[in-house]
Parts: C-alpha cells; sequence; structure tokens
C-alpha cells in the first residue's frame, strides 16, 4: 500500500483522533488549565507510540512537560527533528465564539468547501503538529520511511518557551539531528504554496500607572489631581509619531534593512489590500510611511497594545478616578534586534516620559529573537520539491510577522536550521474567537510530510 492510499483508507480515524485532542482544554496561560494541559500531554506521548515510535516519554520541566517521541530507521541515515506544541490560547472572549471552543465543529466556508475545523488549537498548533504524527504513522506503516525522526512537542509555546532552552542545553546529545521541522505557520492561499523563510522576534511588556493612593470620587477630585488611566493613554499615544514610527529611543537602531532587490522579490508575492481589508472588515490600513502591508507585517518591528485596562468596567456608573492603570504591549522584532535591549530601551524610554504626578512600573514577561533560514539548504529544496508535487506549483518564500522565538534557540544551542512547514492561512482567526484548520490543508499537510522526507533522504546522499 502506498503512502497516500493509507492516508486516505486511514482519513475518517485521522479527522476524529484531531477532534479528539481538540476537546482538551490545554490552555498554558490559565493555571486552572493545568490538569488539562498535563492530560494534553499523555495524550501527545500515546499518539506517538500509536503511530509506531520506538519510545515516547514525557519529559518534566520546571513548568509544563516536553513530549519527547523517536524512532531510528538507521544511524546513517538522515535525522529530521520535528518541533511543535501541544498548549493553546486562552479562547476569551468565549462569547464570541460561533460555537464553544472545545467542542470542535467542521463547517464548509468560502474559503473552505471542503469544510474547516472550528476549535481552539485547530490551526495553532494542534492541527498542525498532529499531521507530523499522522504522516510518520503513513510512513511507517507502508515501510517506507527514509529517516530517523525525532519529536519535541511542549507545552509552554503560548506563554514565551521558558523552559525550552534549558531542555535543549541538557539534552543535546538526545536531539542530534539534521534539521529540525516546524508546522506553525501557513501558505498563502490553498492554491498558492508559500514556505516561511523568516520570522520577527518579540519583547512582550505590562506597565502599571499609579497615581492617588486609592481610588477617587470623580466629582470631588477631578480636575487636581492625575488620571491614571488618562495619562497612561497619552503615554501610549506618544510611542508612535504621525508616521506610524516609534519613538523609543533607540528601538530602530540594530534593525535590518533590506535591499530594495530584496523588497522586488518580496513583492512578487500575490496580495489584493482590497481583500486584505474585507476579510477583516476594516475601511483602511495604516502603518509605517514608505512601507506596504506586507512589508509592514513581516519585515518591520511593531509595537501594540495588546490589553488595556484600569477602573470601574463593570454595569452602570461609579464616578471614580483609578488609582493605577495597566496595559499589556508587545514589540514585533525584526533581525538584529535584540529582545532584551530592546526591553531596556523601552522601560528607559516609559520611566522617562511619565509625569512627575505618576509613578509608573515596568514588568517584562518572555521574549524572543527573529530568525531567518536560508532558502539555498538541502532541506529547504527537499520542502520545496514536496510542496510542489502536492501543489502543482513551486512554493514561494515569504516573511512572516509572528514569532516563534525556539527557531533562534535551535540554531543557537543545538546548531540547526530550521523548516517552516506549514499549511495553516491568515484567515484562520488563530489567537481568536473561532479560530479554524481547513480539512484540507490537514491532509494536505499529511500528504507532503512524507515527500520531504524522501526528498531530504534523496537531497543528502
Amino acid at each position: 500500500m502506498s503512502v497516500n492510499d493509507f492516508i486516505q483508507s486511514n482519513r475518517d480515524r485521522f479527522l476524529n483522533e484531531l477532534l479528539d485532542i481538540l476537546r482538551i482544554p490545554s490552555v498554558s496561560a490559565d493555571p486552572a488549565y493545568k490538569g488539562d494541559v498535563l492530560k494534553m500531554a499523555e495524550a501527545t506521548k500515546a499518539a506517538m507510540l500509536a503511530a509506531g515510535a520506538d519510545k515516547a516519554e514525557v519529559m518534566e520541566t520546571p513548568g509544563y512537560p516536553i513530549v519527547y517521541g523517536e524512532k531510528m530507521v538507521d544511524p546513517s541515515k538522515p535525522t529530521v527533528l520535528v518541533y511543535g506544541h501541544y498548549d493553546v490560547q486562552p479562547a476569551d472572549p468565549v462569547e464570541l465564539w460561533d460555537s464553544p471552543p472545545y467542542e470542535p465543529v467542521i463547517k464548509k466556508t468560502d474559503i473552505h468547501p471542503e469544510g474547516a475545523i472550528f476549535a481552539r488549537g485547530a490551526c495553532d498548533d494542534k492541527g498542525q503538529f498532529y499531521m507530523h504524527v499522522k504522516a510518520f504513522e503513513a510512513m511507517v506503516q507502508t515501510d517506507s520511511l527514509p529517516c530517523n525522526v525525532k519529536f519535541i512537542i511542549e507545552g509552554e509555546e503560548e506563554v514565551g518557551s521558558e523552559n525550552l532552552d534549558n531542555f535543549l542545553e541538557a539534552n543535546k546529545e538526545l536531539l542530534k539531528a539534521d534539521v529540525v521541522l516546524v508546522s506553525d505557520t501557513g501558505i498563502i492561499a490553498n492554491d498558492t504554496p508559500s514556505i516561511t523563510t523568516g520570522l520577527r522576534g518579540l519583547s512582550y511588556v505590562e506597565v502599571e500607572v499609579t497615581g492617588p493612593n486609592r481610588d477617587l470620587h470623580s466629582g470631588l477630585y477631578g480636575g487636581g489631581v492625575p488620571n491614571p488611566i488618562n495619562i497612561l493613554c497619552e503615554m501610549i499615544a506618544s510611542l508612535k509619531d504621525e508616521h506610524q514610527h516609534i519613538t523609543v529611543e533607540g528601538f530602530y537602531d540594530d534593525v535590518d534593512e533590506l535591499s530594495a532587490e530584496e523588497r522586488a522579490e518580496m513583492a512578487k508575492a500575490p496580495f489584493s489590500e482590497e481583500a486584505y481589508k474585507k476579510s477583516i472588515g476594516i475601511g483602511d490600513v495604516e502603518g509605517e510611511s514608505g512601507y506596504s502591508v506586507p512589508e509592514r507585517v513581516s519585515i518591520r518591528p511593531t509595537l501594540d497594545v495588546n490589553g488595556i485596562w484600569g477602573g470601574y468596567i463593570g454595569k452602570g456608573a461609579k464616578t471614580v478616578i483609578a488609582s493605577k492603570a495597566y496595559a499589556k504591549i508587545s514589540m514585533r522584532l525584526v533581525p538584529n534586534q535584540d529582545s532584551e535591549t530592546i526591553t531596556n530601551l523601552f522601560q528607559s524610554h516609559f520611566e522617562k516620559i511619565a509625569p512627575k504626578s505618576v509613578s509608573v512600573k515596568v514588568t517584562p514577561h518572555h521574549g524572543g529573537e527573529a530568525a531567518v533560514t536560508p532558502t539555498d539548504s538541502v532541506a529547504y529544496k527537499a520542502a520545496s520539491m514536496a510542496m510542489e508535487e502536492t501543489y502543482g506549483k513551486k512554493p514561494i518564500p515569504v516573511r512572516s510577522g509572528g514569532s516563534i522565538p525556539i527557531v533562534a534557540s535551535f540554531e543557537s544551542i543545538l546548531g540547526l536550521k530550521t523548516v517552516l512547514f506549514g499549511f495553516g492561512l491568515d484567515s484562520d482567526a488563530i489567537h481568536s474567537p473561532n479560530e479554524h484548520y481547513g480539512v484540507f490543508n490537514y491532509f494536505q499537510g499529511i500528504k507532503t510530510i512524507p515527500l520531504f522526507y524522501k526528498y531530504f533522504d534523496q537531497l543528502k546522499k
């Protein structure tokens, strides 16, 4: 039986198994879901063993465990290290979901006429890491696995992969490989395959502005005391100028500027600004002057407020001047920008622009470095050949605006380059209500991944 025949004959089972793990609310950010995160780790181990791994184990870390599995077919053969994550983002705001986030349903859409799986984690990253498990099973069961395979599936990606670097350092021998294969990215469209060749880094902080020592009556005190919410809004507004240029001193000092030739190559990827605006329901785009939308969301750094709160937000009215106001702010970084340096620059700037009437506190959360992967490597060529075979056209190399901090860690700690072999779409609403993943995309990944192994083995000889 061929790999494709095996996949087709087990299609319903492969789909139902994914639906089963999507029912596990493995939210790493919320301690209330700890039991479910651990349950998901065990389910991942069981899936690896059932697929044909020689061994699999749940390896403890100071946080959530990392699930490791392997199958060594021949020490002389290339070894592929597959990375993914079994944790998911919180489902909030739950009321904006059309169906319960942990009760997956399959619905047809304009983009997904074969149906899309709606559930938290469907695309990011359960559907995508599970493609590798099922592709692996198909190769094992048809006796066509040409490479050694190692899996590391972690449970803390959505909270910064805080313990992964130490895990890599402590297990260098165990994790020896020739390349890392990651499916946590996407393609341009279902008829336009692409391979992500660059990711932005991240600096994430929380800010706190404190005024009076307690909430005050806005009638008795209004006009005479600092209002932390007003001041926080003014401070945030000042972080960008009229050209949407970030005003933090030194922010752009180390930015890697692409050449005109590189920007021209990027512009070859199809993009419709009108379709982009329509897809997310906005009247117009905005961003840094002098750059196109695809450039703004991939090769340029950004600063965005992810949440802001303070004072009374319950029903009805309560006339108070709040003692404190808060915001969460993320900065996406490009190659050469160091996340720790940017965090320090932001902290200094934010403290500097605060008026004397308030005190401010900046708390760094997680961060990570940008990464660029080569397009002339054997692994990239194998991925390109695999996609060309299943899609009927050569994939376009693209830069992504997202962050996967561990890609830089794989290179610095293990000395391994990564191929970002994702099959999701920008419209899949990851991190948002109604996250979904196309049934077509799920099975297209399962069909394409074995071809990567085939061509990687051939090209490595």
